[in-house]
């Protein structure tokens, strides 16, 4: 397979003193060969400036992917296809589903979906392609489908909620997908929040691609929000894949950060806004 660069064009914090922009999201550059993807778009259209800044055109992209229709990876769209004009976009087809959040007095009251609607970003340029199955969309790369809900201990966010039949119910966010890519040297996983839960996620992967050795997990775990229970069993799920690189970041949260760190340190690598990850 081909040597695969991620660039992290968005996420909350910066790394390096070059004038980038943080924003509360998650954007990913991913170049492999030819070809040149769009992992998620942030929250408000900095990426434009940080890959400028960090030497990339984004005009060269190929295709854009949405990890799921939360405003902090899909907010910078509408920009970003302002500046590239038509390319194609795949998400599951429950994107724009209404995802709100729980409002400091536990009501609802926090649209945190989609900014646009699929008009208006069809209008400047987006070709969407919707799957909800797995999806091999270049040799080795791996669109995951909806994730199975198999571990016991793997929780939804309590925070995030839906409406259905006019009734307030926790969000299942079905919509959330993940991307994986094979190498002679074992699984890179991406992943967006990782709302499914990062053992539901790996464990998917693995069925998915046939490939049991996971070499780099990368991206948005979740794991900020998740119960004591939860954090434990997925700390000692990570210790038995010796992977290569844990590059979380972005819904993983500063404490939990600090932990995988010192629990990882051969493997884990920090990958704020301008870290480059490269995978020969």
């Amino acid at each position: 397979m081909s040597k695969l660069n991620v660039t992290i064009l968005i996420e909350n914090t910066v790394g390096v003193p070059l004038g980038l922009l943080a924003e509360w999201g998650l954007s990913m550059l991913l170049e492999f060969g030819e070809e040149r993807i769009l992992f998620d778009v942030g929250e408000q259209g900095n990426l434009i400036s940080n890959a400028q800044i960090l030497g990339h055109d984004l005009r060269l992209i190929d295709r854009v992917i949405l990890s799921h229709g939360h405003y902090d990876h899909t907010g910078g769209l509408f920009k970003f296809l302002q500046f590239r004009g038509r390319i194609p976009v795949y998400a599951h087809p429950d994107l724009f589903k209404g995802h709100y959040g729980r409002g400091v007095k536990g009501n609802a009251d926090r649209y945190i979906g989609v900014p646009y609607c699929q008009k208006q970003l069809e209008s400047a340029g987006a070709e969407f392609h919707w799957h909800s199955e797995p999806v091999e969309l270049s040799p080795g790369l791996w669109l995951s489908g909806e994730i199975p809900r198999e571990t016991t201990f793997e929780e939804l966010d309590d925070r995030l909620v839906e409406f259905k039949g006019g009734n307030l119910i926790q969000d299942s966010i079905r919509d959330d997908l993940s991307l994986f890519y094979m190498t002679d040297q074992g699984l890179i996983i991406l992943l967006g929040c990782a709302h499914s839960g990062l053992v539901n996620i790996v464990e998917h992967a693995k069925r998915v691609t046939g490939q049991q050795k996971v070499r780099a997990i990368i991206g948005g775990t979740h794991l900020g929000p998740a119960t004591p229970n939860q954090e434990r069993q997925t700390m000692d799920y990570l210790r038995g894949l010796d992977l290569d690189c844990l590059a979380p970041n972005h819904c993983t949260g500063p404490v939990i950060l600090s932990k995988l760190a010192m629990e990882f340190p051969n493997a884990f690598t920090w990958a704020m806004a301008g870290s480059t990850l490269d995978f020969s």
